[in-house]
Parts: C-alpha cells; structure tokens; sequence
C-alpha cells in the first residue's frame, strides 16, 4: 500500500475532539493545520503538539473565508453542547451553515476532499429506534436547541447540494454521543458533569428521572471512525452513523460514575429540559460494512480514562473554566 503525505485542514482543531484528530493525523504522519476561534477549543488541548515540526495552529473563525493550500478537510468546527451552542444561537447557525458553505467553497477551490463532523441531533426526539441512516428525524425547528439541530441538518444539505452540483468529494458523519479526555469540564454534557460532580464531593444532577437512554462512545474510538470515512473511495459520502451501539439509562451512568470515583454523592432531580430526546442510540450496520468499524473501548475503560483526565484538570487548577 502506497502512502501519501498529505497537508490536512482541521477546523475547530482545539476542541476536544478536534485535539485528538489533529494527534491521529500527526501521528500518521501528516502535515496538519488546525483553526479554531476559541470560544469551546482550547489551547491547552494542543499545547503538547505545538512544537511538532508537522503541525500549525490558526486563530480563525469560519464564518469568515480562509485562503490555504490543503488536500483534505476535516470540518469540526461549532459549539456541541447545549450550554455552548444555546449561549448564541444565532451565531451558533451560522457556524453550522456558513462555516459549512466556506469550507466546501475552500474545497472546490483546491479541490480537496472535505468531510463534516455532522451529529445525531439531526434525528431529533426519534420516533425509530435505533436510529439508521434514512431516519429523517423529528426536530422542532423553532426550539431552543433547533440552532444546532437545524444549522447541522442545513449543513448536511449543503454537503450534498456540492457534490450533485459540482462532484465535489464529500464525506458525511453523524457523531453520536461521545466522551474522554479534553472535554470542557463546563460543557454541560452529562459524562463530564457526572465526573466533575462527583470528583468535587457535590450532588450529581439528573435531569428528568433518569432512564432516558444515551449510548456513549468513547473519542479514539469516534477519531478511527473518522480515518477510515475519510480513506473511503469517493463514492461512499455517508451520511454514515459514528458511535456506541450499546444504550443504558442515564441513573446507571451516574451510578457507575459514583462507584468508579468512589464518591459519596446523593443523586438530585431536576425538571427534563425542552426538546431532550428520550432516546439515543444509533444503528451502525453501514459503519460495520463500509469502514470495518465498531467501538472497542469498554464503557468503564473509557470512564476511568476520563476520570484520570478530570482528576488532573480540578486537581491542578491549570485549566480555564
């Protein structure tokens, strides 16, 4: 097998997942640019990679057009969680959506292959189960959470608008669930307040009465997913589901996250918030057969990796909440 170095475009390249595609790609050898505007990416994230001869880190916004020489794209860039992307929302469209139309512009110009971290938001409150592919979704476009849900799903039209419009080499994933180190342990995302609860002695708070179901995957596992979309022939674009198969209830989570802390936290209610989906868990039959892939690390692997990462952060006080 023949190997290429290639020069790769990271958008949102100091974000938590972000961070680790940049590590993988270095890793394999490749010369990586990574921009990020800093509202959720972090410095820290990249610090470590900062003097690697192969790597590049841009301050730049998306939403604003980027002039490079790149042969891939690897679009990441844009608030994931609630607490973030709610913060503005209507900057948090046009991340999805302009960001999303600067990026294909930048491809069609170099004619690079460009692949968009798209998410299981686009399925909305599901009415199936597991979530497949053709799934359209169930999304109330004027929610508080449809910034994100619709800014994605326009994101995804666009994606597909370039290739039948101008052949251009697309690559679609729909990210599910997904945790480890590097996540901002003021995200608001129900793995990294367990954590950050539990380590700081408080209540862990659930929200609705704990048995809406989530699948988690963990990031090495999702960053594989990635590699192998992108290696695809251009003919499979996605979009393609990335993520854990296996759903438990979120008060088995808060459970599992008391007994691997060792925590003596009692677990609180609170009302569940509008539009939160009472199921997720996606169908990964074309992930299997297209890219070979399926999650390998453990639920309690990954809780433990993650654990240690969040031990260092509030133990060291070094990063900025």
């Amino acid at each position: 097998m023949s190997y290429t170095k290639k020069r790769i475009l990271v958008t949102g390249g100091a974000g938590f997942l972000g961070s680790h595609l940049c590590e993988k790609l270095l890793a394999a050898g490749h010369d990586v640019l990574a921009v990020d505007n800093y509202f959720t990416g972090r410095r820290d994230n990249v610090a470590h990679l900062l003097n690697h001869p192969s790597f590049e880190i841009m301050r730049h916004d998306v939403t604003f057009p980027l002039y490079v020489e790149v042969d891939e794209i690897y679009n990441l860039a844009c608030p994931a969680s609630p607490v973030h992307y709610q913060f503005d929302p209507v900057q948090t469209t046009k991340v999805s959506v302009v960001g999303a139309i600067n990026m294909l512009g930048l491809a069609k110009r170099v004619k690079a292959k460009v692949f968009q971290a798209s998410t299981s938001e686009v399925y909305g409150d599901p009415t199936v189960h597991p979530q497949p592919e053709a799934y359209r979704g169930s999304v109330n476009p004027i929610g508080p959470r449809a910034c994100y849900d619709e800014g994605k799903r326009c994101a995804e039209t666009l994606f597909f608008d370039y290739r039948r419009q101008h052949n251009l080499r697309i690559k679609v994933a729909r990210i599910f669930n997904t945790y480890g180190p590097r996540m901002h342990p003021n995200d608001g995302r129900v793995v990294s307040n367990f954590i950050v609860q539990a380590l700081r002695g408080e209540d862990i708070t659930i929200f609705g009465d704990g048995m809406q179901t989530r699948a988690f995957c963990y990031v090495d596992d999702l960053i594989e997913g990635f590699v192998r979309l992108m290696a695809t022939d251009d003919d499979i674009t996605g979009p393609v589901n990335l993520g854990n198969p296996v759903e438990l209830p979120m008060l088995q989570l808060a459970e599992r996250v008391v007994a691997l802390t060792g925590a003596k936290s009692k677990l609180i209610f609170r009302p569940l918030p509008i539009d939160d989906p009472m199921q997720r868990c996606p169908d990964i039959s074309k992930a299997k057969a297209l890219l070979g892939w399926a999650p390998v690390v453990g639920l309690d692997e990954g809780l433990g990796k993650t654990i240690k990462y969040f031990e260092g952060v509030l133990g060291t006080k070094k990063m900025k909440i």
